[in-house]
């Protein structure tokens, strides 16, 4: 069975969560037994066996793409160019036009659109294949159109990127 974090709370169910270090937490309600938490976590063992081990893939990934300074500023200077483009491309062919495109050096997400229509992008997003990179701009500027995550967003997505479930696929690695 797997060591565990307990952390007993006002909640009404048992939840598990594998943290960023690929550690297990075991969320619980105050009053539950602890017997029943054991039972809990040896009946969901191959989920924790998954799921743990596609968190430590993802940090294998995550060393590898580390940067020194001097790249990053280069991969920085290579998204505002190579965005840029692909931005103005994207935004005819889609017929939306976004208020402003900035490069940031966000961690934990590849592009968001303000609901002023501007968008960002991270310059960690040059680690990737010029397909997925293509992707987010795709999938940020559709939230000019559909500021939501809606059937009809992905319809718009796929309409001017129908293998997009396939390139969204290559950020995961």
């Amino acid at each position: 069975m797997y060591s565990y974090t307990l952390i007993r709370s006002d909640r009404q169910t048992l939840a598990l969560e594998i943290t960023p270090n690929a550690e297990v937490v075991v969320r619980a309600p105050r009053r539950c037994p602890q017997r029943e938490i054991d039972t809990f976590v040896k009946k969901h063992t191959a989920w924790l066996d998954k799921h743990i081990q596609a968190q430590k893939q993802r940090q294998q990934a995550a060393l590898a793409r580390q940067v020194t300074p001097e790249q990053q500023q280069a991969l920085r200077k290579q998204a505002a160019e190579y965005i840029g483009q692909r931005v103005d491309y994207y935004s005819r062919l889609m017929g939306v036009t976004p208020t402003g495109v900035k490069i940031t050096g966000a961690q934990k997400r590849f592009g968001s659109c303000s609901s002023r229509n501007s968008l960002c992008f991270s310059w960690r997003l040059m680690q990737y294949p010029q397909q997925a990179i293509d992707y987010v701009v795709v999938h940020e500027l559709a939230h000019i159109r559909h500021p939501n995550h809606s059937p009809a967003f992905y319809a718009f997505v796929k309409q001017i990127m129908p293998d997009y479930k396939e390139r969204q696929a290559l950020l995961r690695v």
